[in-house]
C-alpha cells in the first residue's frame, strides 16, 4: 500500500512537475524572447546614435538679399575707412594698402556705390599749402582705387585741409592722427 501511494503520488505529481516545467520554459523563452527584443531596439539605438554623430550640425546662417550683404559688407569697410600719412607727404604706406584693397573689391563688386576721398593735414603749415596737400593726399588713395580696378565714376575727392581735426591738440600725436585720408561713402 506504501507502494501504491508512491505510485499515486508520482501519478499525479509527476504531470504538475511536468506542466510546471513547461511553464517554466514558456516564461523563460517570453523572457529570452524581450530581452532578444530589447537588445535589437538597443542595437537599432546604438546605429541611429553612431549616423547621428557622423551628421555635421551647425547653424545655418540666414539668407541675405543682395542690398542685405552690400549693407553689411559696407558696416565692416566703414571700421577701416582711414588712411594715415607722414608729416608733408602724400605717398601711401605699405601697410594701408590692405585696408585700401577691401575697399577697392567692395567697390569693383558694387558699381553703384561711390565713395568721397577727403584729404586732411595737421595745422602746421598755411592754409593754402594745407588744402593742396590734403588734395594731394586725397588724390593718392584714388589713384590707388583706380589701379585696383574701380571705376572713376565712383570716386569723388575734396580736400579740408587743416579745418577738420579728429585731435585739436599740438602733439606729434595729434598731429599723426590730423594727416590722413577718410573714405566715406554716399
Amino acid at each position: 500500500m506504501q507502494l501504491n501511494k508512491i505510485f499515486k503520488g508520482l501519478f499525479i505529481a509527476l504531470p504538475v512537475v511536468t506542466l510546471m516545467a513547461c511553464s517554466s520554459t514558456s516564461e523563460d523563452e517570453a523572457l529570452a524572447a524581450e530581452q532578444a527584443r530589447i537588445a535589437q531596439e538597443q542595437a537599432a539605438a546604438d546605429a541611429q546614435a553612431a549616423e547621428d554623430a557622423n551628421v555635421q550640425t551647425g547653424t545655418v546662417a540666414p539668407l541675405m538679399s543682395p542690398e542685405e550683404e552690400m549693407k553689411k559688407q559696407l558696416d565692416e569697410l566703414q571700421e577701416s575707412q582711414t588712411v594715415y600719412f607722414d608729416f608733408d607727404r602724400a605717398s601711401i604706406k605699405p601697410e594701408f594698402y590692405s585696408v585700401l584693397d577691401l575697399h577697392a573689391a567692395f567697390l569693383v563688386k558694387n558699381s553703384s556705390q561711390t565713395v568721397v576721398i577727403e584729404g586732411h593735414t595737421d595745422s602746421r603749415g598755411t592754409p593754402e599749402y594745407n588744402i593742396a596737400l590734403g588734395e594731394s593726399r586725397a588724390k593718392s588713395v584714388q589713384t590707388y582705387l583706380l589701379n585696383a580696378g574701380v571705376s572713376s565714376s565712383q570716386i569723388s575727392v575734396v580736400s579740408y585741409g587743416e579745418e577738420k581735426p579728429v585731435n585739436y591738440y599740438s602733439t606729434a600725436a595729434a598731429f599723426a592722427e590730423n594727416r590722413r585720408g577718410v573714405l566715406v561713402y554716399q
